[in-house]
């Protein structure tokens, strides 16, 4: 039988809602697989009663009890002893969605795509709250950075919140503050450049910045995951700013967290 996933989303309550175009109807026993694309690890799920034929069927599966790992799941459909990879022409993504899915806490993130292959997949990660950098540039000498906090259940509100941007490096050890800009879920940050030579004249290296909210328990580190680019390390580059001749230029991680590099 002929299957399409047209629509697929991971609601707010963690149920992935899927809308199928098929040929035919769903058998007697029909189960949506999820597989675990390193460890080959399979969740199975009934599909109830078969319903007569139609074009469309839609389907909504709960995903916190099937215990699903971090990593990436392909979908896939098995009925009447055959099993098929659900192939899909909903792309799944909404950066206004993934925002608002982000606003509430949670321990997993679940999010439905397509691959590049055309196929059904679900992306898991965990959740800890953290800074969503949005744009950062150096300019007039200063390093900024804005976003919105993710997963730290703040509401997005006109509330504002005591806050610090904080640099800190290893090797030697050095620590930089700045007061920042909080306001419901959306911060703005600046740090002079000429500050983060001073700290540590004539010693290249990296710098590590993270958001310290008020209310909050630890420290939010900056990196950039609720969007569809992966690998930003690879991706994305800054130009670099000379300040007194060194070379500082913000990077991506390869788990596309935010640091500042200096020299070198």
């Amino acid at each position: 039988m002929h299957v399409v996933v047209t629509d697929a989303e991971v609601t707010l309550a963690d149920v992935l809602s899927l809308r199928l175009s098929l040929r035919g109807s769903l058998a007697g026993g029909a189960e949506l697989i999820l597989r675990h694309r390193v460890t080959a690890v399979e969740r199975t799920v009934a599909l109830g009663t078969p319903g007569a034929e139609a074009r469309d069927a839609t389907l909504a599966v709960s995903l916190v009890p099937l215990a699903l790992t971090p990593g990436r799941w392909d979908v896939h459909l098995k009925q009447e002893g055959t099993r098929t990879r659900l192939r899909s022409v909903d792309p799944g993504f909404s950066l206004d969605h993934l925002d608002t899915y982000a606003l509430s806490r949670r321990t997993l993130a679940y999010r439905a795509y397509r691959t590049r292959g055309g196929f059904l997949a679900l992306k898991v990660d965990e959740a800890e709250p953290a800074a969503e950098v949005r744009a950062v540039w150096f300019r007039e000498g200063r390093f900024e950075v804005t976003g919105l906090l993710a997963f730290t259940g703040l509401d997005d509100d006109e509330s504002r919140h005591e806050a610090r941007l904080a640099l800190r490096r290893n090797h030697p050890d050095a620590e930089l503050t700045a007061v920042a800009t909080v306001q419901g879920v959306r911060f703005h940050a600046a740090l002079s450049l000429c500050d983060v030579l001073a700290a540590a004249p004539e010693q290249s290296g990296t710098w590590e910045p993270s958001l310290e909210v008020d209310g909050l328990a630890a420290p939010l580190r900056l990196g950039s995951r609720l969007d569809d680019v992966d690998g930003k390390r690879r991706r994305l580059h800054y130009p670099a700013e000379e300040i007194d001749g060194v070379p500082i230029r913000p990077r991506y991680t390869a788990d596309d967290e935010l640091r500042i590099e200096v020299g070198g």
